[in-house]
């Protein structure tokens, strides 16, 4: 099961330039539906407009080399280590997700491009599983103990809103892969077939519903984080509210402070 490529032994079915032509549509419905709801949420708008304001604000200008070290800083700490996180464990569980995604959707394509009809690599396969269980093991753990409204409100696992169509739809995708993938390696076809038919309905959902989920958000998330070291460096951000780890007097006698579990 680990060590084979379950798209090349569908091709019998399937024709490789279906499967292709597949992973063409997914990626021009996730840029098509970014796009939307840019125009949509007018995200691009607001970046930019806070961007300049800050600008004017600023008490010194940043270099080129200096912006240069905060991209690199802002790529090594928000984006690869997600140093935004001050919760360990939602830290740790968006990692899994994250580094399991890529690894997912990355040989997904390769042995869809490059390796059906022809001996894959066994690293290949062995990465798409890693990469799946990864997904399911940080997803369905965020899921069912992170998630801020369990944790903070104390709602049920089961209580789904529209924001959630992302995650529950990954977790679909890698959890069907799983289960066709398992039953192609001991030849069930017809529950192999039952699956792979789920999986393609959840990953056509996840792809598809960007308009509609948090998909979107993760391509917003490292310009926002490179705009606010910016912000910082050039002084722009003095003139904000203090971070809400330390008090501040807003007015007579009112305080902003932290819950003392915090």
């Amino acid at each position: 099961m680990f060590t084979v490529n379950p798209f090349s032994e569908l091709s019998g079915l399937i024709s490789p330039l279906a499967m292709q032509l597949y992973v063409i549509a997914m990626i021009l419905l996730v840029a098509g539906g970014t796009v939307l709801d840019m125009i949509h949420k007018k995200s691009a708008e607001y970046f930019f407009k806070n961007a300049e304001k800050a600008k004017d604000q600023a008490s010194r200008s940043v270099s080129v080399v200096e912006k240069a070290t905060i991209a690199v800083s802002t790529v090594a700490v928000d984006v690869l280590t997600s140093g935004e996180f001050c919760n360990q464990r939602r830290r740790l569980a968006h990692l899994l997700t994250m580094y399991g995604f890529i690894l997912f959707a990355v040989t997904t394509a390769i042995m869809i491009f490059g390796y059906i009809g022809a001996d894959t690599p066994v690293i290949l396969p062995l990465l798409w599983h890693l990469g799946a269980l990864m997904l399911c093991g940080g997803g369905y753990w965020f899921w069912f103990f992170i998630r801020v409204d369990v944790a903070a409100e104390g709602n049920p696992w089961h209580r789904v809103l529209r924001a959630d169509l992302f995650v529950l739809s990954l977790l679909a995708t890698a959890t069907f892969a799983l289960i066709w993938s398992f039953f192609q390696a001991v030849g069930a076809s017809s529950l192999s077939m039952l699956f792979f038919g789920l999986f393609i309905l959840s990953s056509t959902v996840l792809f598809g519903g960007v308009l509609w989920s948090k998909f979107a958000h993760m391509f917003f998330k490292p310009a926002a984080a490179f705009q606010k070291r910016v912000a910082k460096a050039d002084g722009s951000r003095d003139g904000l509210p203090a971070p809400a780890d330390k008090p501040e007097q807003f007015g007579p006698g009112i305080k902003r402070l932290l819950p003392k579990n915090y």
